[in-house]
């Protein structure tokens, strides 16, 4: 949830739903055929027990439950450890190493830039990672969308973040894709220290320019413009319970109930207006008249566009090195590749091979799919 002054803006996400698991609309009453429920979910809501093969009112199927996972195996604990990293604002986590931001921009060059754009400015579907002065951008959060003369609000790391550990961690345990966990510790505190400075941004009143060393213990300085922006408070060994308790109350988050003692499913709103519908009237003489003739004129097919769909799905991987990919006009590579014959080629496009998803996770037919390897392949020749 992020904080407007006093206006609260509340998002859900669908995963975030899904894993709280079936959850009851109100808190005063169970549904019939299960038992008390259990304790309040992070959101506020309440979960039941399956009792009889229900949940509340919903089936469950009981088998999908019981069963055992029989996928994988156990971790060692050597990759547990290696997994199981976090990086805390209050520095847990975090550990020793520096960097400039003038090193981190060559490494930005050579692993970063074909996703994340020019300076971290954004493209190919990724995120941006700066758009100016995080300071004076910062204000922009308070713009609604819905005017039409006012640009909305600018949502990047120096502006919306509240900390900035987690974009260290971020980037050392999932950067750069598909070569996750690649990174020494040196390279990403030159990474993080050339962010904060395509953000403009200082530490401890000091400005992060091309020769600033960022280490651990500047990193715990650094006091990011949005780091009071959301509600609930979540920092401490309190945090989650703070949640709990800050969702169990539906004014804090603008829902209201009008009779907050009674169960309500549907029809809760007590009417506040009276709609009047007009008799007999409105308007008739439409120019150009109504009509509920719905085709369109239809599109001449130009054809499937290889090099364009080239540009869109696979260049972000395949037109740099350093991403694990065999680049766009590298003789030597694409040899190397064709060996295994090009009906494998096109089946490990179409299905993914090693950090590539299927089709680049492009939407294309697997004729399509073929043409841009074609495409790739001819200009690699």
């Amino acid at each position: 949830m992020f904080k407007l002054n006093k206006k609260l803006l509340v998002s859900i996400s669908a995963a975030a739903a899904l894993s709280l698991g079936l959850s009851a609309c109100m808190d005063n009453a169970s549904p019939a055929g299960a038992s008390t429920p259990t304790k309040v979910g992070i959101d506020g809501g309440l979960t039941y027990p399956v009792v009889n093969g229900k949940t509340g009112p919903y089936h469950v199927n009981e088998k999908a439950h019981s069963g055992a996972i029989k996928f994988g195996r156990k971790p060692t604990e050597k990759e547990y450890e290696e997994w199981n990293s976090d990086v805390m604002a209050d520095g847990t986590g975090l550990p020793e190493g520096e960097g400039t931001a003038e090193e981190g921009s060559d490494i930005y060059d050579e692993k970063c830039v074909m996703c994340h754009g020019d300076f971290g400015s954004g493209g190919g579907g990724y995120p941006s990672l700066a758009k100016g002065n995080a300071y004076e951008l910062h204000e922009t959060l308070k713009n609604q969308r819905i005017k039409p003369d006012t640009d909305g609000p600018v949502r990047v790391f120096g502006t919306y973040w509240p900390q900035a550990s987690t974009l260290w961690w971020y980037i050392k345990d999932a950067m750069p894709h598909p070569m996750t966990d690649s990174l020494t510790d040196n390279e990403v505190y030159a990474l993080v220290a050339y962010i904060l400075n395509t953000n403009e941004m200082e530490i401890d009143g000091q400005e992060v320019d091309d020769e600033y060393v960022l280490n651990r213990e500047k990193f715990l300085k650094i006091k990011m413009p949005n780091r009071d922006g959301f509600e609930p408070k979540i920092e401490g060994p309190q945090g989650p319970e703070n949640v709990r308790k800050f969702f169990a109350n539906p004014k804090n988050f603008g829902a209201q109930k009008v009779k907050p003692s009674e169960r309500c499913m549907h029809n809760c709103q007590e009417p506040t207006a009276k709609v009047v519908y007009i008799q007999n009237g409105g308007i008739k003489d439409f120019h150009p008249p109504l009509s509920d003739v719905r085709d369109l004129p239809k599109e001449e097919n130009k054809g499937f566009d290889a090099a364009k769909s080239y540009e869109a799905n696979c260049a972000m991987c395949h037109g740099a090195e350093g991403m694990g990919a065999p680049v766009l006009g590298d003789k030597a590579a694409w040899s190397a590749v064709l060996t295994k014959g090009k009906a494998k080629v096109y089946s490990n496009g179409i299905h993914g091979i090693n950090g590539m998803p299927p089709k680049g996770g492009a939407s294309l037919s697997d004729n399509d799919f073929k043409s841009v390897v074609d495409y790739i392949i001819n200009k690699s020749k």
